[in-house]
């Protein structure tokens, strides 16, 4: 009898993970909307017939859950092999994965937030179903947070009607606490 794997294949190229199969990209979409259908920017429906694009974060995620396997030009690749492509691709990785898996526990849809100037656009149902209502930043315990880039990233979130919310890991990244802002009209 031959074993057959259950992970997902997936392609490492440059700084995306590509899953061809769109069958396979389609059923890991389905549980827990991971990645983006190549070219559909906001796809409302579940089942699609292109490549699935995954962020590395995401993938490092996927690859530590055991659903996907990743490959560079043939050769498989271990987590550990991974670690220091995503460890310089994002400026205090440790702790934004520490929040992304946090927030995935939650059972909560996490997207890359570059287009908001956030880390993560986080969504309740997901994207295509609903808005993201959360853009979330994160930020060391130690780190200082300055009174003008709240207000910036007050009023961007309200102009986009989600809510602003500072993710703080501890030092031991056993636990992250949350601030979140309400802006209101006096």
């Amino acid at each position: 009898m031959v074993k057959t794997s259950k992970r997902t294949r997936a392609e490492l190229i440059e700084n995306r993970l590509v899953i061809w199969d769109p069958a396979k990209g389609t059923e890991l979409y389905k549980q827990g909307y991971y990645g983006k259908p190549l070219g559909i920017p906001k796809p409302k429906i579940l089942e699609f017939q292109v490549p699935l694009l995954l962020d590395l974060l995401e993938g490092y995620y996927l690859l530590e859950k055991g659903k996907i396997a990743i490959y560079e030009n043939g050769k498989k690749l271990s987590k550990t092999e991974l670690y220091p492509r995503v460890n310089e691709l994002y400026t205090d990785f440790e702790l934004k994965y520490h929040v992304y898996r946090d927030l995935r526990g939650k059972n909560l849809i996490v997207s890359p937030g570059i287009k908001f100037g956030c880390d993560f656009a986080v969504y309740e149902h997901g994207p295509g179903i609903d808005h993201a209502p959360f853009l979330i930043q994160v930020k060391r315990s130690d780190e200082k947070i300055d009174a003008v880039e709240i207000v910036r990233a007050g009023r961007l979130a309200t102009t986009v009607r989600k809510r602003f919310i500072i993710a703080i890991p501890n030092k031991t990244l056993e636990k992250v606490d949350y601030i979140s802002f309400r802006w209101w009209k006096a």
